[in-house]
């Protein structure tokens, strides 16, 4: 029987996905993302994981998705669209909901634990 308590292991967290965000969305800079995929949960409509992006600076669209992020390292500028940027450190926490549409700025590569429902 799996364990249902899952424990994030930052320093073992393997391989990870690595990719561009798509064309379309990249406002500036050559951004690379990694993901890291830790668990899922409801046939995956609920999922955690680690997520790294280099500087650069992409359009962001959360859809129909709720997002929870906690900043590990890095420095983020997050703008809504029609809101003043803010600016997140590691340490610091945010929720993106539903229909979120804005930039996100990488200025020093940023990790962050990611839950998505």
């Amino acid at each position: 029987m799996s364990s249902l308590l899952v424990t994030f292991k930052l320093d073992q967290l393997g391989e990870p996905r690595e990719y561009r965000p798509p064309a379309d969305r990249v406002l500036e800079g050559d951004i690379i993302c990694r993901n890291w995929d830790v668990d899922s949960a409801k046939d995956g409509k609920v999922r955690a994981g680690v997520f790294e992006s280099t500087p650069g600076t992409n359009r962001s669209i959360k859809g129909e998705t709720w997002e929870f992020c906690y900043i590990l390292s890095g420095v983020a500028e997050i703008t809504e669209d029609g809101h003043e940027p803010i600016t997140y450190r590691a340490g610091d926490c945010f929720i993106m909901k539903p229909g979120y549409l804005g930039t996100w700025r990488t200025l020093e590569t940023v990790r962050k634990v990611w839950v998505t429902a």
